[in-house]
């Protein structure tokens, strides 16, 4: 229980709710507790067994205690009904701030710690682990404190009428909340075992729907069915042996109650005839009445031992996210300074300290207006350096300088609002292109039609959306599926040039483009550079999308192995002459003025 310790901040935020609460729990089974006894002296009021205090008819008489009884019932049931008012939409306000507090730690979060986790997990401890600890929350506290406050009350009633039949009455009672806490330990075992295969059986089929193409492409779909088909059945055996042991748990708690039941009538008549009490018929229906409104409460034991068993191991799991340190944290709030330069000092990166350096003392500058061109085979490290420049990672050695201060040491909100980057993997939300392209515009910006349009234009994109029936109002699938490879990456060159950034950052976002298209869109990123002054960092594996840099970087195994202009560079006989003679051949118009 030591995890849920941290939810303590919750309880006090919430403190009236939770003490109004635990305040009605208690009205509600003081009348709960007062309704047997009134039903059994009301039975023996009517058989003459004792007198009523009314002082009116039997008639009269039955009537008042009917009707005391129903007000009884309204009473208990308007402060159940203020129990769950309190104590359950407490938990369900702990439930929103707690998912608020996890969102916003995702966002905190550095991108070398998304390379470490599954998405599957991550999703896991905001949803699944926040319900378990919510049933902790709430039902979990709800019914504890029901049990610790119901049974002083009948205790207190039982032993009052008669202490003898009070101890028959409740011998089996604790026998039942160790059954039950057996089963349902059981119960709990079983139904993550059915969560997990669910699970799997959830993602065999989005994988399928998602990769539908590739399996009728490659006439997969007898395999796509049989692992399906072998998952399902994995998922139905497990489910009936849930099923069966699920049967248990109220024939073993109907069977206690009844053991008790029958002793209580049993050893109650024994009492009577044999007249060494004296109880009355009416008392021991009272006992059987408090036997019933104990059950549940019995019951629930095992029940709530399993929710907090559940909660405290999701809540560890939780607490261990939330206490993980971000890598990349901002220094500052103080503004930066206008962009002058940037640059990289015998600069060194590698992922982790057993493994190698995936950038090797990287030395250049950057100055405003000027246009980077960055090339190399496929893992020399280009992305990796685009993403020390935004700061998504840090540098295990050497040091990145921004106005001759360190980036490390600036305002990393101020910076990152005057830059922007297109990734090699284009991400397209679920939503409309409007609203994909609008993304990239600042919180404290309006965004208007004609900026949507403008950067639409520059991208080279703007026809394609116009030919959509709903123009900029269609509705994209799942990560932009139902846009082409090149339309993806225009869209998202798009969300980037709407910002009118110092620094853009494009990491072979032209890849899925024809060299019409590419020409189009890089005289339009050379005409923004002369007008707003913009930096621009190019990364591709063509030399032909390098074209209008000023100056080039040819990596090799994450060092620079060719750096110059790119006319210098083709005069060397070097890498970059190989490249270009390569894609010449293969492209000889690109490279035609």
């Amino acid at each position: 229980m030591k995890s849920l310790s941290y939810l303590n901040k919750y309880f006090f935020k919430y403190r009236w709710r939770l003490l109004l609460g635990i305040l009605f729990i208690v009205i509600n089974n003081y009348f709960a507790a007062k309704i047997p006894v009134m039903v059994g002296e009301s039975i023996d009021i009517l058989k003459g067994e004792k007198e009523s205090t009314l002082g009116q008819s039997l008639f009269w008489t039955a009537i008042s205690l009917a009707g005391l009884i129903i007000l009884f019932n309204i009473i208990k049931g308007f402060f159940l009904f203020l129990t769950r008012q309190t104590l359950i939409v407490m938990s369900r306000y702990i439930e929103f701030d707690l998912k608020n507090e996890i969102f916003e730690k995702y966002q905190q979060l550095d991108y070398s710690f998304y390379k470490r986790q599954s998405t599957g997990d991550l999703m896991n401890r905001i949803s699944e682990d926040v319900s378990q600890v919510r049933q902790y929350l709430g039902p979990g506290i709800m019914y504890t404190v029901n049990l610790i406050a119901l049974f002083p009350f009948n205790l207190y009633q039982m032993l009052k009428i008669n202490t003898e039949l009070a101890l028959y009455a409740l011998a089996p009672l604790p026998v039942m909340a160790v059954l039950i806490y057996l089963v349902s330990n059981r119960m709990n075992r079983l139904s993550k075992e059915v969560q997990q295969e669910q699970s799997r059986l959830s993602t065999l089929a989005q994988e399928s729907f998602s990769g539908i193409r590739v399996i009728k492409a490659y006439i997969q779909e007898k395999h796509a069915r049989k692992n399906f088909e072998t998952s399902s059945n994995s998922y139905l055996h497990k489910t009936m042996k849930l099923v069966r042991t699920n049967a248990l748990f109220m024939p073993t708690i109907s069977l206690l109650i009844g053991t008790s039941t029958l002793l209580t009538i049993y050893m109650g008549g024994l009492i009577i005839f044999g007249k060494t009490s004296n109880l009355k018929p009416g008392e021991i229906l009272t006992f059987i009445l408090i036997i019933y409104n104990l059950t549940w409460p019995f019951a629930s034991i095992g029940w709530v031992t399993s929710i907090n068993q559940r909660a405290a191991a999701s809540q560890e799991r939780i607490n261990e996210f939330l206490k993980t340190e971000p890598a990349i944290k901002n220094p500052s709030k103080e503004p930066i300074e206008p962009f002058q330069e940037i640059v990289f000092k015998d600069t060194s990166f590698k992922y982790r300290e057993d493994l190698p350096n995936v950038l090797s003392n990287i030395n250049f500058k950057l100055k405003p207006g000027e246009t980077l061109g960055i090339i190399g085979k496929t893992g020399s490290g280009k992305s990796t350096l685009l993403q020390l420049i935004v700061r998504q990672l840090d540098p295990t050695s050497g040091e990145i300088l921004y106005n001759s201060e360190k980036l490390s040491a600036i305002n990393l909100s101020e910076f990152r609002k005057n830059s922007a980057i297109v990734p090699q993997d284009v991400f397209l939300f679920s939503d409309t292109i409007y609203n994909n392209i609008a993304f990239g515009v600042l919180e404290d910006e309006e965004v208007s039609e004609e900026r949507i349009v403008e950067a639409a234009k520059n991208a080279h994109v703007l026809h394609n959306v116009e030919a959509f029936s709903d123009k900029f109002e269609t509705l994209l699938g799942e990560r932009g599926v139902n846009l082409s490879g090149g339309q993806k990456q225009r869209v998202s060159i798009a969300r980037a040039l709407i910002r009118k950034p110092q620094i853009l950052l494009l990491d072979d976002c032209l890849s899925a483009v024809d060299t019409e298209t590419e020409e189009i869109i890089l005289g339009n990123l050379k005409r923004l550079n002369q007008e707003h002054q913009t930096t621009s960092v190019i990364v591709s594996h063509r030399i032909s999308s390098l074209r209008n840099a000023n100056y080039i970087l040819v990596l090799e195994d994450g060092k620079i192995v060719e750096e110059g202009k790119p006319e210098n560079l083709l005069r060397k006989a070097g890498l970059y002459r190989e490249l270009y003679d390569k894609q010449l051949m293969e492209e000889p118009n690109v490279f035609e003025d």
